[in-house]
């Protein structure tokens, strides 16, 4: 366990000293009475969507809060996994000065974010084996390191990264470490999120739009201290998940047994995709995956590309990315899709 880490010392001075912006959904919460709301300034004809949302989202975090075993004030909900890694960035990182570490190859938004919010970005490239280099990782640590990305079942590889290569760096760096738990529903392995009482630097962000199906509604989640929940809340906008996103998410994860039975159908098709794809002539190697994915070496990756698009199949071709050299990554789909993508390849 760290017991160095300060999380006032890494939030930013000026985040510090906010005054968050209090909306009429903070100050007055309902308490299921019967009111009569003039506080807002809403449209006051009722059509399901004409009040503000919840800005704390109250009903489905409890859900969550129970499923997870963790208190509400753990949890921290955005619109996508997108705005909560912004949020993070935003909350800790000194444009200009900070910078954060990455794994690549892995989720290109780790990149994107830290450009638009002007964070310098150190990069560590994997080991052959897409395992997080920790020696190599700690080493690239200065004093002005905030955040360390791991992203774990990673894409795109599709690996689990070791517990002991986390548990380093966790042990051993003052800032912030993020897990990326994106695809973790996919996997044996079990979530970090048991570990934030542990490690107070520790963050773990997961999403609603891959085991889920929820997508298109843009949910994404993250667990962390009470401390660290406090300061996202801080800055994140009052109402940024929308009453229709609340809604859909609460009926899906109250589903469980659903959901269950999706990802245990994908884990079929996994395992069947994952057995084919090592009989195709041209595949040279098929990777291990904890995900919903599969990732491929190729013979020729932009020329395979082409032939599937061709066929009426999209797939993500990899093959610029550090490591992953004519790679394709392959979704796993329906029963129907898969047994025509293996049929297209089984053409070429």
């Amino acid at each position: 366990m760290n017991k160095k880490i300060n999380i006032k010392q890494l939030v930013r001075e000026n985040v510090a000293e906010l005054k968050p912006y209090s909306s009429a959904r903070d100050e007055y919460v309902s308490d299921g009475s019967k009111m009569i709301f003039l506080d807002a300034n809403e449209n006051p004809f009722e059509n399901g969507v004409n009040r503000y949302p919840d800005p704390q989202q109250r009903s489905l975090k409890q859900v969550l809060a129970e499923q997870k075993e963790v208190s509400t004030k753990n949890i921290l909900l955005g619109n996508g996994s997108d705005e909560v890694l912004d949020l993070i960035f935003r909350a800790f990182c000194e444009p200009k000065v900070d910078n954060i570490i990455t794994l690549p190859p892995t989720y290109g938004m780790y990149k994107v974010l830290a450009n638009i919010n002007n964070v310098e970005e150190k990069e560590v490239l994997l080991t052959e084996d897409f395992e997080p280099n920790s020696e190599k990782i700690l080493k690239a640590v200065n004093q002005h390191t905030k955040i360390i990305f791991l992203c774990s079942p990673n894409n795109p590889t599709g690996n689990s990264f070791s517990e002991e290569s986390i548990i380093t760096i966790l042990g051993n760096f003052n800032g912030l470490v993020v897990i990326d738990e994106a695809y973790i529903d996919f996997s044996k392995k079990e979530s970090w999120l048991k570990k934030i009482k542990e490690y107070p630097n520790l963050l773990v962000t997961q999403t609603l739009s891959k085991a889920y199906g929820l997508a298109g509604i843009r949910l994404g989640i993250c667990y962390a201290s009470e401390e660290v929940i406090d300061i996202l809340n801080k800055i994140k906008p009052p109402y940024n998940v929308n009453e229709l996103t609340q809604l859909r998410a609460l009926e899906r994860v109250l589903n469980q047994n659903q959901v269950r039975l999706e990802v245990s159908k994908i884990l079929e098709e996994r395992k069947s995709l994952f057995t084919v794809l090592k009989e195709i002539p041209f595949v040279q190697e098929v990777y291990h995956s904890d995900a919903n994915f599969i990732l491929a070496k190729v013979d020729d990756a932009n020329k395979r590309y082409a032939q599937l698009l061709e066929m009426g199949i999209v797939i993500r071709n990899r093959t610029t990315q550090p490591l992953c050299e004519n790679t394709l990554r392959f979704t796993v789909g329906t029963e129907e899709e898969n047994k025509k993508l293996i049929e297209a390849l089984m053409r070429l």
